[in-house]
């Protein structure tokens, strides 16, 4: 019994106490390769939800985002519809500093996105005024980036205060190639009518 004890505590240290946090370099030359203005350039569509630290469910979203590169500076119109019928926007500025880093800004962001990409990984991390009721909380946000074959690319991001993580948004992205993949994007918004 004792024997069994000691086995499991150590197989439970091996198992947890080898890998440290996610680096964006665990990433390299992972497919297929995420290239941020590539990716987002044009049209693209999200479904998102947040749940709490809990695990409950608390807010589902879709985005309709207008990305514009310029040969080295992304620009990123977000328009958010809530299911419970908020609406907001955030337009973000997004600077290529080199090949794997970027920078960024945008209205509710605090100070400077930093963001470094490798293989299909983009790792994002910034300060944003959240909206809480009729006030705003500053918090942290830890945004990972996985590009998938085919296309999609899936996004989470866990948001804290004072080190203490509030909760996870979890998002789904895909790009409108043209206007039949627009039709029916907001078929599926509006519940398939």
């Amino acid at each position: 019994m004792l024997r069994t004890a000691l086995l499991c505590s150590v197989l439970v240290y091996v198992l947890t106490g080898c890998s440290g946090p996610m680096k964006v370099e665990d990433f390299s030359g992972k497919k297929p390769r995420f290239v941020l203005e590539d990716y987002f350039e044009g049209k693209t569509v999200a479904s998102g939800m947040f749940h709490d630290r809990f695990g409950n469910l608390k807010r589902e979203f879709v985005v309709d985002i207008t990305g514009t590169w310029d040969g080295t500076t992304l620009t990123l119109d977000e328009k958010f519809n809530y299911a419970d019928g908020e609406k907001d926007r955030r337009v973000w500025t997004i600077k290529k500093i080199d090949q794997n880093t970027y920078s960024g800004t945008a209205g509710d962001i605090i100070g400077t996105a930093s963001g470094k990409t490798n293989g299909n990984a983009l790792n994002w991390t910034y300060d944003m005024n959240l909206k809480v009721g009729d006030g705003s909380w500053r918090v942290k946000f830890d945004d990972w980036m996985f590009l998938q074959p085919g296309g999609v690319l899936l996004n989470r991001a866990s948001i804290s205060k004072w080190g203490f993580e509030l909760g996870v948004v979890t998002i789904s992205f895909a790009r409108i190639k043209n206007d039949s993949d627009a039709t029916s994007v907001n078929l599926q918004k509006r519940g398939g009518e």
